[in-house]
């Protein structure tokens, strides 16, 4: 994997409209090559997200009160809330490569951070015939801990990647999450219990593997 330093950008718990004015804000930046790669780390209070292929089906049923909002990104339904870590990714592609070329990079550098935290994980390549398969799973329980969903405008990414460290995994169960109906999202604090890293050392190691200072 060729070196591609990150500016990062943290922040705790923001509103996911409040998140998507600044991400856009960063996007157009890159594009007119005002700022460089960057990696933003948050949170978000809880809210389910849609990308452009959710079925109507696998939505949440409202009683739960969880907002549900539409994308612009790839992928399908993603729940979002505290204790997961979301990582928009506001990068240049490299001529030749496109966004799903970099969605694979982006899954093997979680891999990466996953494995140095003592979880083994990996991602998985789409069944032939399948729609794309993107996001990453823990080895030994074969559960999903990351949800992926990206788009490229103007050669600059977008959207991002949401890692499930010590969150309510309840929400995911009142929706179909990422169009798999069969799928079973953990958490890193579900999988390791007592030995859990907490958010700050999750941080730290999602930031190197994405070569990310401040």
């Amino acid at each position: 994997m060729r070196a591609r330093p990150l500016t990062l950008i943290q922040d705790d718990l923001v509103e996911y409209e409040q998140a998507m004015e600044r991400m856009s804000s960063l996007v157009e930046a890159r594009q007119r090559d005002e700022r460089p790669d960057t990696i933003w780390l948050l949170s978000h209070p809880p809210v389910y997200t849609v990308g452009k292929r959710t079925r109507p089906e696998h939505l949440p049923d409202p009683s739960h009160g969880i907002p549900v909002v539409p994308t612009g990104r790839g992928g399908q339904l993603t729940y979002h809330g505290p204790g997961q870590l979301v990582g928009y990714l506001i990068v240049k592609l490299r001529q030749g490569e496109g966004v799903v070329d970099y969605i694979r990079e982006v899954e093997l550098r979680l891999v990466a951070a996953l494995e140095k935290l003592g979880l083994p994980a990996e991602r998985r390549d789409t069944p032939e015939g399948s729609e794309l398969l993107t996001g990453v799973w823990t080895k030994e329980t074969g559960r999903k801990i990351v949800s992926i969903g990206m788009r490229a405008s103007k050669g600059v990414t977008s959207h991002g990647f949401a890692l499930n460290v010590d969150g309510d995994l309840s929400p995911w169960t009142y929706a179909v999450p990422c169009g798999m109906p069969d799928v079973q999202m953990t958490s890193i604090a579900n999988e390791m219990g007592d030995a859990a890293p907490d958010m700050a050392a999750v941080r730290e190691a999602v930031a190197d593997a994405f070569e990310a200072t401040a």
